[in-house]
């Protein structure tokens, strides 16, 4: 090789050497900076500090998972294990929910015996604290031998109850965001007072009713709170959702109570099997008035997608179904 061509295979290798070095050192000056990617959608990395940045609360149920954005705003992120309109007493977890446990910061659960399920979910994430929302309610104990002295776990039906579940979510969430505690108070304080105008509204249209005609007949006795703060009478087929339901004792008992009291409309939860409730209207001559919202917040673009929307259409079928004749 003569002396020109061995300077040209000198330079292109020079110059190869030189190029290769400035791209390892662009690619080390990336992996090294601070991470400022303004999308974080577009970088792995910077997605992961995304979730680092923002707490990843679960909640057992569509309703708690409202609550509970409510107060987060845009400060943590929100998830609810169950979707809407799933069953949520023998709820039976999946692998998802078990992938979606060990990445979460904070479990909120109802407690009062409603999710069955839970206690082996969170064994199996030791270090994920859970925190229960009913803590601080008054129970009401189910009636029946076959339930003494087992509360009745649907205690956010009623709006005062509502919120001490926001204060619990409010503690909780600081506690484990201290950063962000002070958004969290603000949330939290505007969230209550809905929750207060909401209940003031549902009471006033609930006087409308004569107090002797104040029935509300449904599948299972998920209204004793709500009954209790507004002065209603609860009539129910069974206590709490369970395996075998709508029994002929039961549904004969229930038959007997509506045409007792001339009841005009009965109702079922939308969770659950209306067959029972609709054999009552046949009998009884009353109205079936449809549905309520109870354990299941519904679709986005059904009646009853937020806790409050739950309250008002809950109350507001209530009413006409007493007001048809």
């Amino acid at each position: 090789m003569n002396h020109q061509a061995l300077c040209r295979k000198t330079y292109k290798i020079g110059i190869f050497g030189l190029l290769l070095g400035v791209w390892l050192s662009g690619c080390n000056t990336q992996t090294t900076q601070p991470q400022t990617n303004q999308n974080p959608a577009s970088s792995p990395t910077a997605a992961d500090l995304t979730r680092k940045d923002k707490k990843v609360i679960l909640t057992t149920f569509t309703v708690l998972a409202d609550m509970a954005q409510n107060v987060a705003g845009d400060k943590a992120t929100v998830q609810s294990i169950t979707k809407p309109g799933a069953e949520i007493h023998g709820y039976e977890v999946t692998p998802s929910d078990l992938t979606r446990g060990q990445n979460a910061d904070l479990i909120l659960e109802n407690g009062l015996n409603l999710e069955r399920w839970a206690t082996r979910f969170y064994n199996s994430f030791p270090k994920v604290p859970h925190i229960t929302l009913s803590e601080g309610v008054q129970p009401i104990n189910i009636a029946g031998d076959a339930y003494r002295g087992k509360p009745n776990p649907h205690a956010w039906m009623s709006p005062k109850n509502a919120l001490i579940y926001v204060d619990n979510i409010r503690k909780a969430l600081g506690n484990i965001d201290p950063a962000n505690a002070g958004t969290y108070d603000a949330n939290a304080a505007k969230y209550s007072e809905e929750i207060r105008a909401i209940d003031a509204k549902l009471k006033q249209a609930i006087s409308g009713i004569p107090p002797d005609k104040r029935y509300i007949v449904s599948c299972e006795g998920a209204f004793s709170y709500l009954a209790n703060d507004y002065g209603l009478k609860e009539v129910y087929i069974w206590p709490v959702n369970a395996e075998q339901q709508s029994t002929p004792k039961q549904v004969e008992r229930v038959i007997n109570t509506v045409k007792a009291n001339q009841i005009p409309a009965v109702f079922c939860e939308s969770t659950i099997s209306n067959e029972g409730q609709l054999q009552v209207a046949k009998e009884t001559g009353a109205k079936f008035g449809g549905v309520f919202y109870v354990d299941s917040l519904s679709p986005s673009d059904g009646p009853a997608s937020t806790y409050l929307k739950l309250l008002e259409y809950n109350v507001n079928t209530l009413i006409k179904g007493l007001q048809s004749k």
